[in-house]
């Protein structure tokens, strides 16, 4: 899986090699995962990165929204890092990161509330975790 700082930097046309420039994208990387961990996407604690050594795989557990999430990181560092002076282009930047952090925010409150149907309906017929390991383990262990 490839390195998040890396990958930022490609989107943003800088050279991998290059580290002039790594502590300000990383700051800027790591304020649009705050914003990300915010409305629902990542880990629960929250998640940084310190340099190219983060891996894709580090933040996200579901690989499903890793494009929708690289977009955003890079719409929302790209104006930090290196703004345009075209106010129609940072304006549709703008339009395109929002709605993909709206989109982002209903999916991890429908996984969100998913996930609290599923604990209450365990919870209804007696389930804990510890049962639904053992039933787990017994229903699917080769006889």
């Amino acid at each position: 899986m490839e390195s998040i700082l890396n990958t930022i930097k490609k989107m943003l046309d800088v050279d991998v090699g290059c580290t002039h420039f790594d502590e300000n994208i990383i700051n800027h990387i790591n304020t649009a995962l705050m914003v990300l961990t915010q409305i629902g996407v990542g880990p629960e604690k929250g998640f940084s990165i310190r340099d190219a050594a983060a891996k894709w795989s580090d933040f996200l557990s579901d690989m499903s929204k890793l494009e929708g999430v690289k977009t955003y990181i890079y719409l929302r560092v790209k104006p930090l890092f290196d703004p345009t002076s075209s106010s129609a282009i940072s304006g549709a930047m703008k339009n395109v990161a929002d709605e993909l952090e709206w989109r982002m925010n209903i999916n991890a409150e429908e996984v969100a509330d998913a996930a609290d149907v599923l604990a209450s309906l365990a919870e209804e017929i007696g389930i804990v975790d510890d049962d639904y390991d053992d039933y787990y383990d017994d229903y699917y262990d080769d006889p």
